[in-house]
């Protein structure tokens, strides 16, 4: 029994550690991608790491309710527009985080582009 309780608490910390390396993993790619995207701007490293938190949760909830996953090369075109809207909707819910509807599908592409070069799983 102890052996049970002991494997729950560490697939749970292992679960808190994947969700860390993914917000990570999304704030890098999140900050390269508005680098290199004209009319894409971000205030701040807090507001980076906001956005990144806002952009998980949403595609969180896209994957829950419609099993989509927002990722310019998970889905095709589907993934690509929805990366895009995602990327555009964000700034609705974070301060210091600006994005024109051009800038967003440019970013869906760069944001595409970067995360298939960053290792690891980002699957939850």
């Amino acid at each position: 029994m102890s052996e049970a309780q002991g494997s729950q608490v560490k697939g749970g910390t292992s679960s808190v550690w994947q969700i860390i390396g993914r917000l990570v993993a999304s704030a890098v790619v999140l900050a390269i991608t508005a680098f290199f995207t004209p009319g894409f701007t971000i205030n701040s490293f807090w507001t980076l790491a906001i956005a990144a938190i806002v952009l998980t949760i949403i595609d969180y909830l896209v994957i829950k309710f419609t099993g989509l996953h927002a990722s310019p090369f998970g889905k095709g075109f589907v993934g690509f527009a929805l990366a895009a809207i995602v990327l555009y909707v964000t700034q609705f819910f974070v301060a210091g985080y600006s994005i024109s509807w051009m800038a967003a599908i440019i970013g869906a592409l760069i944001y595409g582009v970067v995360d298939y070069f960053i290792p690891g799983n980002q699957s939850m």
